[in-house]
């Protein structure tokens, strides 16, 4: 086996949710680079059109808006692409998140499931109505792979009042270790813990902090499309087909490197 290809991803079909702006975005136009055939998803029909627009004069890439913040949603995603691709694909990617910012006296029910539904039952959903296509495509030496998206937030707590989204994000370290478990050996599931990413939920953030941003990392930059597309291409290459159940974090040594308080 030639090193080289270790990290091929040619010819591999993805299905990325939450894939028309930010780090979803930065994935399918860098798998679409590599060779990959990319599924492009969200709630927004003409913004997955004017993606698949874009990114179809480089490379195979195509649209099927859904809603995967419910299970129909994620099962009529499921039907749609087995259409397109009943012999199966090779990676599903749970990248579609929300999230909700308020005082802590203003978290209500409704406003708590709304996050949940999306950032921890739309990846369980659609890991488990994926799961034949999945089966269909693995082999051996290269089984299908489940990535989810997690956040630097579920270990270091920040200011902001986002109780939800954190406490999701920490919920997706764990559904990834118990998933892993069920679906091995034909598919491995793994998490990306990423940090600052310019994205759709940071906009404010890097319009008026982004040398902050910047500074707060040990890497002093934030995160930029390679950055997203190596850590991706590594848990769904060859490379990565005995690795499962673990977390990868790309923040720049911001969770790891950087601590609080005084050394006095």
């Amino acid at each position: 086996m030639a090193v080289s290809s270790l990290f091929d991803v040619e010819g591999k079909v993805y299905v990325i949710t939450g894939s028309t702006s930010g780090i979803g975005l930065m994935m399918a136009r860098g798998l679409v680079e590599a060779g990959a055939t990319v599924v492009v998803t969200s709630r927004k029909p003409q913004a997955c059109a004017d993606v698949v627009a874009e990114l179809s004069q480089i490379g195979s890439c195509l649209a099927i808006p859904s809603d995967v913040s419910s299970e129909d949603g994620c099962r009529a995603l499921r039907d749609a692409v087995a259409e397109r691709f009943p012999d199966g694909i090779h990676a599903l990617v749970n990248n579609a998140a929300n999230t909700w910012g308020a005082p802590l006296a203003e978290h209500d029910t409704k406003s708590w499931n709304r996050v949940f539904d999306l950032n921890v039952g739309g990846s369980f959903h659609c890991s488990k109505f994926f799961r034949p296509l999945l089966d269909a495509a693995s082999t051996p030496d290269d089984p299908s792979r489940i990535v989810n998206f997690s956040s630097v937030t579920a270990f270091a707590v920040p200011e902001d009042e986002t109780y939800s989204y954190t406490a999701s994000k920490a919920a997706l370290l764990h559904l990834t270790k118990h998933l892993a478990r069920r679906l091995a050996p034909k598919i491995t599931v793994n998490c990306i813990v990423p940090g600052a990413f310019p994205s759709r939920m940071m906009k404010a953030a890097f319009e008026h902090r982004a040398d902050e941003i910047a500074a707060s990392a040990p890497m002093q930059r934030a995160g930029r499309q390679d950055d997203a597309v190596g850590a991706l291409i590594y848990l769904t290459s060859r490379a990565s087909s005995w690795v499962t159940g673990e977390h990868l974090v790309v923040d720049g040594g911001t969770v790891n490197c950087v601590t609080s308080g005084s050394s006095d």
